[in-house]
Parts: C-alpha cells; sequence; structure tokens
C-alpha cells in the first residue's frame, strides 16, 4: 500500500520505517528541514534504537516531503503523526493536526477512495473535527473523493518504539466506516499475523502471542489512549506513595513491589518506585485528561493526586539530600542521568531537569552527565549555571553527593570504589533503586534509596 505519513517524530519515523520494511512504499512529510537533511543523509533526527539500519535497509521504499498537498493525492493511507503541545490550561493544542488534515484535504484527487488516520494523542472529538476541516476542504475545492477516516493511538514506549511497533500488544483503530477499517486491516495484516521476517537486530520475542485488532468507535478509540496512560502513571504514582511510608517505617519498596508484582491482578511491570514519570506521553496526557473531564464536571481526583505525588517525588529527592548534607548551600551534586528515562535523548518534563532546577536553587553547584542526552539537557537548561561531563567520575571528582536520575545500563556497572576514591563525601542517592545497597556501601557510600 502507498503511505504517507505527517510527522518525522517519535511517533512516525518508527511507524514509517516499520511498515516500510513490512513492504509498504512511504512518504514521510515532515516540515522540519533540518530534520529532513538529516533523514536524506542517512541520519536520525532522534535517537530511538533499530530506527538507523532500517532506514538504510528500507531507502528504496522511503520518499521524503517538506509538504502534504502535493505528494499525498497517490497515497492510500495518510497518517497523521504530528506533535499535540500542551497549552496553559492543560489541554493538547490540536492546531498542528487540524492544519496538517487541512494540506492533506488540498492534495487528495477526486474519484479515488482514501484512509485519513490520527495517530497523534488527540483530545476526544479531534477526529469528527478532522473529518470537518477535510470534508471542508474538499467542498470549496469541489473535489468528490471518498475520505474515510480514523482514529489509531500510539502505544509506543520512547527507546522501544520499533519494537512496540513491529510486536504490540494491540492495534486499536477507531473508525464508523467498514472500508477504512478493512483497509487498515490490511495496512497491519503482517503484524496481526506476524508473517514478516523479524529484523536481525531486533528478533520476535520469544512466547509472543499474536496481538488483536481492537475496532471501535473514534471516540472509544481516542479515549483508550489516555486512559492507558493515565492508569500507568497512577501505577507508578501509587508505588511512590507506598514507597514514602517504607522509608518511614523501615520496609523496603523493591521487595514490596517484588511481592504485590506476582498477583496476576497487579502485575509487575510500572512498579517501580523511585523519582517519577516525565516525558513526552503521562505529564500531557495526564494533564489534558484532568482538562477535558473539567469540561464536563468531572473531578478524576485519582488522576489529579498521581500527577501531585509524581511530581512531588522530584522535591523529596533534593529534601533527602539536604538532609544528608545538612546543607546544600555550596555543596558539588553529581546529576548521573538527565533524559527522562533510558534509551533516549528526550529530556522533555524529565525529572532530572526539575531537580537540577532545585538544587540550584538551594544554592548547590551541579556537574551532569547522561549517555546521549546532554546536548538537550544543555538547550532544556541554557542559561542556568551546570557543569556538563562525559564521564560519570568526572562529576564524581571532588562531590558532595551523587544522584543517579535515569536508570541507563552503564549506571549499574560503576566501578562504586573508584568513585568513592574521588568523591569528597560518598553519598549517592539511588533516585530508581538499581543499586543494590550492600554493593556501594562496602566501598564507602552512604546509600539512599526511595523507599529502601
Amino acid at each position: 500500500m502507498n503511505v504517507a505519513i505527517i510527522g518525522a517524530g517519535y511517533v512516525g519515523l518508527p511507524t514509517g520505517l516499520a511498515l516500510a520494511y513490512l513492504g509498504h512504499r512511504i512518504t514521510i512529510i515532515e516540515k522540519d528541514e533540518r530534520k529532513l537533511e538529516l533523514l536524506r543523509a542517512g541520519t536520525l533526527p532522534i535517537h530511538e534504537h533499530g530506527l538507523e539500519p532500517l532506514l538504510h535497509e528500507c531507502a528504496d521504499r522511503i520518499r521524503l516531503a517538506d509538504e502534504a498537498s502535493g505528494v499525498v493525492g497517490d497515497a492510500d493511507i495518510i497518517i497523521i503523526a504530528v506533535g499535540t503541545p500542551q497549552m496553559g490550561n492543560g489541554k493538547a493544542d490540536t492546531q498542528y493536526v487540524e492544519s496538517a488534515a487541512g494540506e492533506v484535504a488540498q492534495g487528495l484527487q477526486s474519484g479515488r477512495r482514501y484512509a485519513v488516520v490520527v495517530k497523534s494523542t488527540v483530545p476526544v472529538g479531534t477526529n469528527r473535527r478532522v473529518a470537518n476541516v477535510v470534508h471542508r476542504v474538499l467542498r470549496e475545492r469541489e473535489a468528490q473523493g471518498t475520505v474515510g477516516f480514523a482514529s489509531n493511538p500510539e502505544f509506543l514506549r520512547e527507546g522501544n518504539a520499533l519494537r512496540d511497533t513491529l510486536y504490540p500488544d494491540r492495534i486499536v483503530v477507531g473508525s464508523e466506516s467498514e472500508e477504512t477499517l478493512e483497509m487498515l486491516h490490511q495496512l497491519y495484516r503482517p503484524l496481526l499475523e506476524q508473517t514478516f521476517e523479524p529484523p536481525t537486530f531486533m528478533p520476535r520475542p520469544e512466547g509472543f502471542r499474536l496481538p488483536p485488532m481492537i475496532t471501535t468507535d473514534p471516540t472509544s478509540a481516542e479515549m483508550i489512549k489516555y486512559a492507558a496512560n493515565a492508569f500507568l502513571a497512577t501505577k507508578i504514582s501509587f508505588i511512590n506513595d507506598i514507597a514514602c511510608l517504607c522509608e518511614r517505617i523501615g520496609a523496603d519498596v523493591s521487595e514490596v513491589a517484588r511481592g504485590i508484582g506476582l498477583d496476576a491482578r497487579i502485575g509487575h511491570r510500572m512498579l517501580g518506585a523511585g523519582i517519577g514519570w516525565g516525558g513526552s506521553c503521562f505529564p500531557k496526557d495526564t494533564a489534558a485528561i484532568l482538562a477535558v473531564a473539567s469540561e464536563y464536571g468531572e473531578a478524576m481526583p485519582m488522576i489529579l493526586a498521581a500527577r501531585q505525588v509524581n511530581f512531588s517525588q522530584r522535591r523529596r529527592a533534593v529534601d533527602r539530600l539536604q538532609d544528608a548534607l545538612k546543607v546544600l548551600r555550596g555543596q558539588v551534586v553529581g546529576v548521573l542521568g538527565l533524559a527522562f528515562k533510558p534509551d533516549t535523548d528526550d529530556v522533555r518534563d524529565s525529572p532530572a531537569m526539575d531537580i537540577i532546577r532545585l538544587l540550584l536553587e538551594r544554592g548547590a553547584h551541579v556537574r551532569a552527565h547522561d549517555p546521549i542526552s546532554i546536548p538537550s539537557a544543555q538547550k532544556e537548561l541554557e542559561g542556568l549555571d551546570v557543569e556538563f561531563l562525559t564521564s560519570p567520575y568526572a562529576v564524581a571528582e571532588g562531590a558532595d553527593a551523587l544522584l543517579i536520575a535515569t536508570d541507563w545500563e552503564e549506571y549499574r556497572k560503576l566501578d562504586f570504589g573508584k568513585l568513592a576514591g574521588v568523591m569528597r563525601q560518598p553519598i549517592l542517592l539511588d533516585g530508581r533503586n538499581i543499586i543494590r545497597p550492600g554493593d556501594v556501601r562496602e566501598h564507602g557510600f552512604t546509600y539512599l534509596g526511595m523507599g529502601r
């Protein structure tokens, strides 16, 4: 099938390259000239495991464009995957989605059938707004193309987006058109039936079960996305709430999480206590669902509490460092990890960013390291007095405390004897609970966990 994808970001690129790998012909449309230049040079504008080799392998099935109207005419399916940034009132800003829909409608040809698919995370009712925009433009053009509309939310984890695309838990499609549902079933058939040969660098997970395709109405599909992220965010905030009590009573939240996670009704995933969630999804989507709820007079106290617990964890981490050091002003604190999670360069709403700002407010000198996201963090923290270093050991040199803010694998394997030997005060706050306390205490560290 011919597929046009609008947006070359954390959703559009993994989706486009995966579909090209499955044999579809893909046009990626991106207005950011810098991103296009990188893609034309065979380089990715984002860090995402597996995408670069796929870009080279599927180059003959991918074309790039900087505008939609001139290239969507020969597509069968047009996927809108542009950003929906959070506005001041918490709502998701859909102006880029609607603008993309208008540009798409300018390029649709009379006498053809199209499916216009919204994959961006959007408020309930956006699918109808997209349909209205497209139909209005078609009327103005006096064009007679047949267009079906669908909501097809993504459930991709940054750092694992390609894996989640090739081996999904489920595919959700909301549409009122049977023809559109059939077109999307045809698009995703290789994923639903797993008939493709897996990439050599990303084998099919052992025991992987064929994913179902959930077909529903567009409004329910839009709500499924928000509800899923709200639940996962709440689950993490729940274990962080438990972690606070564990600190008080002397329990280890890691053991508590292991014990409750073995209950099949609960499950062990998303029960890692620490400094909280961040990124482009959970903060924005929980704010958006609260904003939508307020329009209908619903308070949604559980989701509100999940957000409050999450953001309090960042201040709690700084408070724990202050308790250990007594005074933060003038102390040197090293922050290990800047991205909101490992295997990505994304620092959007990263807990590390807020923690660094809080440390600076309290007068600490801050050094920082991250394997790949230093350029993103420098841009985010521009104008602030933060020293970015290329080695965790350089960060530790003469430092009074270290904070692990992102659970990168390399931080689990640090030489803690070497770290302790170069620090002024060997204090370690494990903000992700990835280190066994005994492994660092034997080297003279004062170990602080979150809920341990």
